[in-house]
């Protein structure tokens, strides 16, 4: 499936940092979309469909490369799909939307592909030396002296067959181990890897829409301790309220190992959420948050106006017509004072109303909307607009109407606002205008 793909390398090995497992990048990755998988060395994320959710596609990258930075990854590569971005990551190569997709993997060597780099040492023989080589010999041959293996990931690669991947799950519960590069002889210089199981587990928390209120942090010996040391040690931290602020976690776990000593140096770390609580989220208003401090609404919209333009702020109104189209207007919010209609109809208004009137089939003289209708409740009736002219390319046009307005009973539509025109060429004819909720 061709869509916006990030391929994660974490490091094989490194001599100062710790490196974060397969699995547990996956899980951190789960944050960001469902659509995750583990991939040979690397994890692929697809982020497409919640691209909005996180502002963009754009700033969705600069989240992703910059947390994954956090956690030690090596390489983050973009592609259109999940074989091109991981080959891409092999490479080096960022972006994979830069150029077009032949110019990008043309270039590539044969083993940036896994499945075309086992048959290196024959391609080479051939003449490849790099995945355009393959891809411009011909197919007849490549499927008869290859596995059809080397065909299906040159066709991924290239967006031509669709991919299919074991989605990785979010487990039930959170536990994360890291093996430190060094021995840590101070509680407080276990921050800096405590840090990255942190930034695991508010991912773990954001997909499972959750906060913390407690967790542990464990710590093992190295294996040159003296025997009274014991194997480890632990801390537990509890919060407040649930949370899953990364910077409010760090604050609160370095301000409690900044008071432990470490009765041997740790050579491995554990993280455990024990209590964690569904976290409910606050909407979000469209408006200042100075609404909130009791400021009125009214001085709210007119600094909003004063920012956008009158025309930007506009205010509904009921106006004096019986019309159901005319009912309502538009006015700019320093001028729109609220009014009511000078008579109410007789029959309930509609929830909704169409832009433009549907006509209605007509059988046995019962209009039909998705079967029947059933008339409940009318005529009322509706006579205006003869002084409501307007310009058009035919020449002034009036919009005086006469109607009789029925509710109407439809067995799979619900209830309806429908009418019939009077003294029209066609008065039998049935129009649909709005739907009630």
């Amino acid at each position: 499936m061709l869509g916006y793909w990030a391929a994660l390398r974490p490091p094989a090995c490194t001599g100062t940092l710790p490196v974060i497992e397969q699995q547990a990048l996956a899980v951190w990755a789960l944050q960001f979309s469902p659509r995750v998988a583990g991939c040979e060395e690397a994890v692929l994320l697809e982020v497409m469909a919640s691209a909005r959710l996180f502002g963009g596609l754009e700033a969705l990258r600069q989240r992703v490369e910059a947390e994954a930075a956090e956690l030690g990854v090596e390489s983050v590569a973009w592609a259109w799909s999940g074989t091109a971005a991981l080959a891409l990551a092999r490479a080096g190569v960022r972006d994979g939307f830069a150029q077009p997709v032949a110019a990008l993997l043309d270039r590539l060597p044969l083993a940036t592909v896994s499945a075309i780099g086992r048959h290196e040492p024959t391609l080479a023989r051939l003449g490849c030396r790099s995945l355009g080589d393959v891809r411009r010999l011909p197919r007849g041959g490549l499927g008869r002296r290859f596995d059809k293996e080397l065909l299906l990931a040159l066709d991924q690669a290239y967006g031509q067959r669709p991919e299919a991947y074991e989605w990785t799950t979010l487990p039930e519960t959170f536990h994360v181990r890291l093996e430190l590069m060094s021995r840590v002889e101070t509680a407080p210089a276990l921050m800096f890897a405590a840090h990255r199981l942190l930034l695991q587990m508010g991912a773990w928390l954001a997909a499972r829409h959750a906060g913390v209120t407690a967790f542990t942090l464990r710590w093992c010996h190295d294996a040159m301790r003296a025997k009274e040391a014991g194997t480890g040690g632990e801390l537990s931290v509890r919060t407040a309220a649930p949370t899953r602020s990364i910077d409010h976690l760090s604050r609160l776990l370095g301000e409690h190992l900044a008071k432990v000593e470490l009765a041997a140096p740790a050579g491995d770390l554990e993280l455990l959420a024990d209590e964690v609580t569904p976290l409910t989220e606050e909407s979000r208003s469209l408006l200042p948050e100075t609404i909130r401090a009791g400021e009125a609404i009214a001085q709210v919209l007119e600094r909003i106006q004063a920012r956008l333009g009158k025309d930007r702020v506009l205010r509904p109104l009921l106006a004096d017509d019986h019309r159901l189209e005319w009912m309502q207007c538009w006015q700019p919010a320093d001028v729109a004072k609220p009014r009511k209609r000078a008579n109410g109809a007789d029959l309930p208004l509609p929830t909704w109303v169409l832009d433009e009137a549907l006509r209605l089939a007509v059988r046995d003289n019962r209009p039909i909307y998705q079967g029947p209708l059933q008339l409940l409740l009318g005529p009322d009736r509706i006579e205006g607009g003869w002084w409501h002219r307007a310009e058009a390319a035919q020449g002034p046009i009036t919009h005086h109407v006469q109607r009789d307005y029925w509710i109407a009973q439809s067995a799979h539509a619900g209830l309806l606002w429908i009418y019939q025109q009077r003294l029209a060429a066609d008065e039998t004819a049935w129009f649909l205008h709005g739907h009630f909720a």
